[in-house]
């Protein structure tokens, strides 16, 4: 089987009938029952965020965020269709992939994938998308959320060579909310610590995974060889 009829069949095709576990009751009835219904509901479990966390959010890519962004060569693209069902996909290039058009614009290239296309698909449905930045690292990350657009523009395109060529698309978004976000998270999780980092026997391969939900339509050896093609392509 080829990496080609992998790659746009089985990974971007219908989903395969008798999907185990679909619509079953959940072990402990209904988990949504009881759900808090209100920002009101929700405000009574917390106290108020402090002065600093109210204040720190602006609205347009200063020299501090753009030299964040410079930094970066890794980027959660957060986003949701028409009927509100949500999606976060990563993006990865060299440091700065990420371009600043200007100071209320940054535009993401699309690079070779699984041709899916949930986010930019999602993007043209709604017109909105949130970013997380991350450096290597850095516990803090950066933020950036606002309208988003997919565009095909020639001039636009040619800005965005991070693996030396102009994508077919890119995603860029105006940034109507800019922050940083505390390092908690990472420190919790010791996430740059790698003596935290799980043991790799203790983890099922990438293939194993992608041939465990591809139920059966192609054998670990099919799946095995597609990824190591897949990667090696990836950049062309």
């Amino acid at each position: 089987m080829s990496g080609g009829a992998l790659d746009g069949g089985a990974l971007g095709g219908a989903p395969v009938d008798g999907d185990a576990g679909a619509g079953a009751e959940p072990a402990g009835g209904d988990l949504f029952a009881g759900a808090l219904a209100s920002e009101a509901e929700l405000r009574e479990l917390y106290e108020q965020p402090e002065l600093r966390a109210r204040s720190k959010q602006i609205d347009r890519v200063d020299e501090i965020t753009a030299r964040l962004i410079a930094l970066a060569p890794f980027v959660f693209v957060a986003s949701h269709d028409a009927d509100g069902r949500a999606d976060v996909s990563p993006r990865g290039g060299p440091p700065g992939f990420v371009c600043v058009l200007d100071e209320r614009h940054v535009a993401i290239p699309d690079a070779t994938g699984n041709r899916r296309l949930d986010t930019l698909r999602n993007v043209i449905a709604t017109g909105h998308a949130g970013l997380l930045f991350l450096i290597p690292g850095r516990g803090q990350t950066l933020r950036i959320n606002g309208p988003a657009r997919v565009t095909a523009r020639p001039d636009l395109l040619a800005r965005l060579t991070p693996v030396g060529k102009p994508p077919r698309t890119a995603l860029v978004v105006e940034t109507t909310e800019v922050f940083a976000h505390c390092p908690k998270a990472f420190v919790r999780s010791r996430l740059w610590d790698p003596a935290a980092w799980p043991d790799p026997a203790d983890q099922p391969t990438a293939a194993e995974v992608t041939h465990s939900h591809l139920r059966g339509l192609f054998s670990l050896e099919e799946v095995e060889r597609f990824n190591v093609e897949s990667l090696r392509t990836r950049l062309e």
